[in-house]
């Protein structure tokens, strides 16, 4: 049951925006288009969309018009009522109160936690690829994942202190960078076509797929595992220039491109690789790997646009670093959490204390995945297990609009609310499908188990930290 709302609009923004006032504004339209794309185009998702063969076009489709548009809506038209720093957390506390807000805030962490945990192990395997058949003893070695992993999260702690006047040239950067990368990619297969190289390539194939469980488990994770992630950038837009319509046109731009770049690049993948023999953890260093296997020098100039793939994984990590130490920052504005997380740097205005506290349980939830399994079970543990918490998160999100938009002072349209119970459904139907692996792992139940129990307990974790905290106040 909704608790009565104890503060409107009006007096949360106040009381956030005297908050922000003291945080510094580094972030234009250009910086927040190349934020969306690095966030969004997940280099893996080439990968999960071609275990789907020829019929990939269509479950992108279906994606797209299910999920992808809908959250794009959603995020706009709110985004435009209440651009504040905190993002989602300032929604679901406007629209529901502070106990639902703080669920949203942890579970945002915790999935963020997850996802940067695994981001080491897919640097590690573009650097692999990168190099070439020398390098093969470093795709399983585990020593090598921990000392990649600690020397990453040593360098994302020192460049977060100096905040996002850094931040952002590293995820420009890296959003450079994924676009060349993306463009290599997508010419690939045109390249080695003109050799007489190549003789499968169908990116726009529209073959009528078989809807088994598989199918649809691959395809939820295309819609709320690739197709995710605009509502992410909101969380700093007491950190953006003109945030009501700098991060609402940043959506609008960078949306067409990314869905052309998750569809030309995964026919790509196809045209190299068979659906049975695609590595998830690095499909594009793959692919690129190996059709340009036969080109000589030219093969060393790809050997840099796989760096590139590792250059934006470093951006990516940059960005869920950033609205991870945010969330501990604007719970602890609100007394959910100790004032000490809210603390900021005197000269670069950051958030230091909560920076070391990601820092550190990042790094040892990268650690702890990799016991006694191997790295590709290790890596589709901790994707499958963020994906519930960001389940969770989006159904609060498309909630709103159903049942909350008077509290914005506003009333949702017709159209907003079927975009919204759309992706309502395809957030559950993906949360009940993370329990289940795509690939072979050593025990399907205890993977289910694992997941399960990670969730539950993380959240019976934070529903503690609330309760003990309110007692406290």
């Amino acid at each position: 049951m909704i608790e009565p709302k104890e503060t409107n609009l009006a007096t949360i923004e106040r009381a956030v925006e005297a908050r922000s006032g003291a945080l510094k504004k580094e972030l234009g339209l250009f910086d927040l288009v190349l934020t969306q794309i690095v966030f969004v185009v997940g280099t893996v998702w080439v990968g999960w969309a071609a275990k789907l063969g020829n019929s990939q076009m269509v479950f992108w489709l279906l994606a797209i018009f299910t999920f992808y548009l809908p959250l794009a809506a959603v995020v706009i038209f709110i985004n435009r009522l209440a651009p504040l720093e905190g993002g989602l957390y300032q929604w679901a506390k406007v629209a529901f109160n502070d106990f639902v807000a703080f669920m949203v805030a942890w579970n945002f962490w915790i999935f963020g936690i997850l996802v940067m945990s695994g981001i080491g192990l897919i640097i590690k395997k573009n650097i692999a690829y990168a190099i070439g058949p020398r390098a093969n003893w470093m795709h399983e070695n585990k020593w090598m994942t921990t000392l990649i992993c600690t020397l990453l999260m040593i360098g994302i702690i020192a460049a977060s202190r100096r905040g996002l006047a850094l931040g952002k040239w590293v995820q420009n950067f890296g959003g450079a960078f994924l676009i060349l990368t993306f463009i290599t990619l997508i010419l690939l297969p045109f390249i080695t076509a003109g050799r007489g190289s190549l003789a499968n390539y169908h990116p726009f194939s529209t073959s009528l797929p078989k809807f088994s469980v598989y199918n649809i488990n691959v395809c939820s994770k295309l819609a709320v595992g690739a197709l995710s992630g605009f509502e992410y950038i909101a969380i700093l837009a007491g950190e953006c220039r003109a945030p009501a319509r700098n991060i609402s046109r940043s959506v609008i731009i960078s949306a067409p491109i990314i869905a052309l770049m998750f569809i030309l690049g995964t026919g790509s993948v196809l045209a190299f690789v068979t659906p049975e023999t695609v590595d998830l953890i690095g499909p594009i260093p793959q692919v690129l790997s190996r059709g340009f296997s036969s080109f000589g020098w030219v093969s060393t100039l790809v050997s840099l646009t796989i760096f590139g793939v590792a250059a934006r994984q470093i951006a990516l990590m940059s960005i869920y670093f950033a609205g991870n130490t945010r969330l501990p920052m604007v719970a602890g504005w609100d007394n959910l959490l100790p004032a000490w997380f809210a603390r900021l740097h005197k000269r670069y205005r950051t958030p230091v204390n909560s920076i070391l506290v990601v820092g550190i349980v990042t790094l040892a939830f990268s650690l702890v995945s990799l016991i006694r399994v191997s790295e590709q079970e290790a890596f589709q543990l901790q994707d499958n297990a963020a994906g519930v918490f960001y389940a969770l998160i989006y159904l609060v999100l498309f909630a709103i609009p159903i049942l909350a938009m008077k509290r914005f002072g506003s009333r949702a349209p017709w159209w907003l609310k079927v975009a919204s119970a759309s992706g309502f459904i395809v957030s559950v139907v993906y949360a009940f499908f993370t329990v289940f692996p795509i690939i072979d792992v050593s025990s399907r139940l205890l993977f289910a188990a694992k997941i399960i129990a990670v969730v539950v307990g993380a959240n019976v974790i934070g529903v503690t930290i609330y309760v003990l905290d309110k007692r406290r106040r």
